[in-house]
């Protein structure tokens, strides 16, 4: 997709595309009410202006399209609409040890338990042990922080996603 086919597109379908990047739909709306984008850094600039204006419940419906790290069934189900441009996210976890993958796996339940959304983190480039040493240090926080810790990780993975999409 180019910025041109995107500034051109029907809301319906503009909907679609920056659905594919993040799924609140307080920040779709905001992104396709304001286009046409004069070029990628309005874009941009516009993703984070959008996102700083969610409320806490937009981050949780965004963090709901998530798959849980390092859960495989997971990653197959969940939003095939990100499949695309969400491919290779979590590719740190393909050669993950086993006790790694079930540490994860252990951590990422307790969390949900916790706080009541799976963990979020830009996981691109990143290895299962180091994915786990931040789940582990994220934790004893809050709810409210990890919302917070959340919707930052969120909004780098919309920015990624985003470049990735558009040619």
């Amino acid at each position: 997709m180019t910025l041109k086919e995107l500034n051109t597109l029907s809301a319906e379908e503009a909907s679609s595309w920056f659905e594919q990047c993040c799924a609140a739909k307080t920040w779709i709306y905001q992104m396709v009410k304001v286009r046409p984008y004069s070029d990628k850094d309005a874009l941009v600039n516009q993703a984070k202006s959008a996102w700083a204006k969610c409320s806490d419940d937009d981050y949780l419906e965004a963090f709901t399209a998530h798959p849980m790290i390092g859960d495989v069934d997971s990653l197959r189900k969940k939003f095939a609409n990100t499949k695309a441009i969400a491919a290779g996210e979590q590719s740190g976890t393909a050669s993950a040890s086993e006790a790694v993958l079930h540490q994860l796996k252990e951590a990422n339940h307790a969390y949900l338990d916790k706080h009541g959304f799976i963990f979020i983190i830009c996981a691109t480039g990143l290895s299962a042990q180091t994915m786990l040493e931040a789940l582990q240090a994220r934790l004893p926080n809050t709810t409210k922080q990890e919302i917070t810790n959340a919707a930052a990780e969120q909004i780098k993975i919309t920015l990624l996603r985003i470049n990735k999409a558009l040619d």
